[in-house]
């Protein structure tokens, strides 16, 4: 069974990586020419990032290959390293990183579901 404030932090995950996603579909040369998609778009990996320091350690011990310190690094980069933010590195991460942290999410939500 899945603990009810994992379960509230993977959702919270899970729609901030939903709106990623359609903010993100205008395509890497737009998103880096458009400061409000940015804007978004870093706020939400920067809360989605701070979420996902508050899930349990047993369900990041299920997930073992997923980056989890790297994932809540970037919560610091963006809120304290803002100025040395490479907008190319933040594209990386959306297209490369998010799908994995998403499956997580996905899949933690499910078993949550069938089991509780």
């Amino acid at each position: 069974m899945i603990d009810p404030r994992d379960r509230r932090y993977l959702a919270y995950i899970r729609e901030a990586i939903a709106l990623i996603e359609a903010r993100t579909l205008i395509g890497r040369d737009a998103f880096l020419d458009a400061i409000d998609v940015q804007d978004g778009v870093l706020w939400r990996l920067e809360t989605l990032a701070e979420a996902t320091g508050k899930l349990s350690s047993a369900l990041k011990a299920r997930h073992p290959t997923l980056r989890w310190r790297a994932i809540y690094g970037f919560r610091n980069i963006a809120a304290h390293g803002y100025l040395d933010l490479r907008l190319d590195e933040v594209w990386e991460i959306i297209e490369q990183h998010l799908p994995a942290l998403k499956a997580v999410a996905d899949e933690e939500l499910r078993r949550s579901s069938t089991n509780g």
